[in-house]
């Protein structure tokens, strides 16, 4: 499984709709505070945006939805863990991220045999007030030493011109919320993410 380094989160379709022709590749869709009805017409329409752009969506949370909708990838928080059939998320064929942020929820992830494991916040965050202190580049080298070959995902407070330091200390995959959707120019700011995280075309001189 290849998962592309850029990796934006979105609580909205809309944005899904706006910001995919840009060429995302990877996107979350994290819903939150709608009804059943409404949460499902959310991830039927990005997931039909996802397939028409090439993109691997990932649903956070809504792990039965995401099943019923014929979803592939579910993303959960530890929370989400404690409630989570896992059993029934791989009968479905799903893959499967989980968040981390200390040791033993490290740990907890890790016996779950999960597909990406999440770490932060890796700088603070504007998105939501954190019990954990900012990880800090060093932790994100500690979790890839201990993770080995399963993709790392680094979150919270990074900004494009953050990401270059991110991937040094061992992150593959980079994953942003605010620095998009809040920025004045989200769709130049998502352009600027893809050339930050993928590699540079190789040139060849005609002969």
């Amino acid at each position: 499984m290849t998962l592309d380094r850029f990796y934006p989160i979105f609580d909205s379709s809309d944005w899904l709709r706006r910001l995919l022709p840009l060429g995302v590749k990877l996107v979350q869709l994290r819903v939150k505070n709608l009804g059943e009805d409404a949460t499902r017409r959310e991830i039927r329409t990005a997931k039909v945006l996802c397939r028409d752009a090439g993109c691997q969506l990932i649903v956070n949370d809504y792990w039965q939805l995401a099943i019923e909708e014929g979803c592939d990838f579910v993303h959960l928080g530890q929370e989400d863990l404690d409630s989570a059939d896992l059993g029934a998320i791989r009968r479905a064929g799903m893959r499967l991220g989980i968040s981390t942020h200390d040791d033993a929820e490290l740990e907890r992830a890790l016996a779950c045999d999960p597909d990406y494991v999440a770490l932060g916040p890796v700088y603070p965050t504007l998105l939501k007030k954190m019990k954990w202190a900012p990880q800090g580049l060093e932790k994100i080298g500690e979790w890839k030493r201990r993770v080995g070959d399963l993709p790392l995902v680094a979150i919270g407070g990074l900004t494009v011109e953050r990401a270059a330091g991110v991937r040094a200390a061992g992150a593959d995959i980079a994953s942003v919320v605010t620095d998009i959707t809040l920025s004045a120019d989200p769709e130049a700011r998502t352009r600027a993410w893809i050339a930050a995280t993928r590699p540079t075309p190789i040139v060849r001189a005609s002969l």
